[in-house]
């Protein structure tokens, strides 16, 4: 992969904070610059990824913290041109899904465990229940964000593809995905085209997000801090500049705004979980 060129770990801030980003002084590495710099890569050049590379990604994601050593993540690896074609159409058309280096969808997997236990003549009635369900997910998420990570390290861009779940049911069958597993998304991983204008976005101030000892509302101001930010960003990109508008009411106002994603439910059920 190309060479990652650090852009420095002041400027990455001031381009998540704006005028009140944090200081980050002398202090500096690496792996924060890594973090700091992320950015949804939704253009990818023509390219591969080395079968090095990929198991070390997915080496990254398996590293990662898991709740009673369970492992409940398994991911598929999609290289097959015509299943890529299909998934990008049960994802909304994205050409992303097509174009990237690899793509690789990150199921929840409580199968081998349910096995495993059944096998050994034990009876399974705790994962009939919502937490169970919660700690596959939570598992499967911090794999995939460090898979993430480690795909950034090495030059690559990423997208996360959670329109897979607009069709979930329909993915479950390209994937032949038995009981007992739940794809929760797609990552996107490949060559970033450097005509992609997308960059580091705005985030809520640190203000509004972390708290110190009990839960404190934004205030105004600290809210239209970010929209002033994001929607700044969002004109410099072109595109619809008013996010409450444009994304935020455009994903909760209805259940029709989750574009099939509001039939989960039933799709957990069918692949086993009741979520008591």
């Amino acid at each position: 992969m190309t060479e990652v060129i650090s852009t420095g770990l002041q400027e990455q801030l001031d381009k998540r904070y704006g005028p009140d980003a944090p200081v980050a002084g002398d202090i500096g590495n690496p792996t924060l610059e890594v973090l700091l710099r992320h950015r949804t890569v939704r253009r990818y050049l023509p390219g591969t990824l080395s079968e090095t590379e990929l198991q070390l990604i997915i080496a990254a994601a398996q590293s990662a913290s898991t709740s009673a050593n369970f492992q409940f993540t398994s991911v598929v690896v999609v290289d097959d041109p015509a299943l890529r074609e299909r998934l990008s159409e049960l994802a909304g058309g994205q050409q992303l899904v097509r174009d990237a280096a690899v793509f690789l969808v990150w199921v929840a997997d409580w199968s081998r465990n349910v096995a495993i236990a059944t096998e050994h003549g034990h009876t399974i009635e705790a994962t009939s229940y919502l937490d169970s369900t919660v700690s596959s997910i939570v598992d499967v998420t911090l794999s995939a964000q460090n898979a993430a990570v480690a795909a950034e390290s090495l030059g690559y861009g990423i997208t996360f593809v959670g329109a897979l779940r607009n069709n979930i049911d329909a993915v479950i069958e390209e994937l032949r995905l038995p009981e007992w597993t739940f794809p929760v998304y797609g990552l996107a991983i490949g060559i970033p085209d450097p005509d992609d204008p997308a960059d580091i976005k705005p985030r809520y101030g640190q203000s509004v997000v972390a708290h110190r000892n009990a839960y404190t509302p934004p205030t105004p101001a600290e809210t239209q801090d970010y929209l002033d930010r994001i929607n700044a960003y969002y004109r410099e990109q072109e595109l619809p500049a008013d996010w409450v508008k444009n994304r935020l009411a455009g994903r909760i106002s209805t259940k029709e705004s989750l574009h099939g994603r509001q039939h989960i439910r039933r799709t957990f059920n069918n692949q086993g979980f009741s979520l008591k």
